[in-house]
């Protein structure tokens, strides 16, 4: 506390001590030098009271003491989304790799263009989040490929129906100059 009011008397005596100019007498002025030093300042004490935490999930194979309902990041469930242009499919997997849910946009009752909508993902994601969850899931890990319209919806939708993100990783295959392309159209 005592360096939180020695920023306020600095910003005070910096802004009685300007002269000539009106932008430094500005209050509004005055008010973002203390809440800069001030936002500076807590982030300078939570640096040094957390130091061992990371923000970022540990690697596979890398020890943490970070637990997600009892589990380690490995043992968590696995959300496989596949979100392709037409459709957007959503399997969970344990750990080892057993399927426990399954659905998909055509599964939820969508049709034709419809099913590649993100509506329809969001709702395919509320509705494994809720079979997830009758089995007892509530932590996963997100593992998402392909570039549809989905994506992100899907991902929505399971936290919607109660599920808690741990981790997303992007599996999307890109290629490195794949198939050859089409011939060029004659016009």
């Amino acid at each position: 506390m005592f360096t939180l009011n020695c920023v306020r008397s600095l910003c005070r005596h910096v802004a009685a001590n300007a002269t000539g100019s009106a932008v430094c007498r500005n209050v509004g002025l005055q008010r973002t030098l203390c809440s800069s030093s001030v936002r500076h300042q807590g982030a300078a004490d939570s640096e040094n009271t957390s130091k061992d935490f990371s923000q970022l999930p540990p690697l596979p194979g890398q020890e943490s003491s970070l637990r997600w309902g009892g589990k380690k990041f490995e043992e968590l469930p696995i959300v496989h989304i596949k979100a392709t242009y037409n459709n957007t499919h959503i399997q969970m997997t344990d750990s080892v790799g057993e399927s426990l849910v399954r659905t998909s946009c055509g599964t939820e009752g969508f049709k034709n263009i419809k099913k590649s909508t993100p509506v329809a993902a969001q709702t395919a994601g509320i509705s494994a989040a809720s079979k997830a969850t009758a089995k007892g899931v509530t932590f996963v890990r997100v593992v998402i490929k392909g570039i549809g319209p989905g994506r992100q919806s899907a991902i929505q939708g399971l936290t919607m129906g109660g599920l808690e993100v741990v981790s997303i990783t992007d599996n999307t295959p890109v290629p490195h100059n794949g198939c050859r392309p089409r011939k060029a159209r004659r016009t």
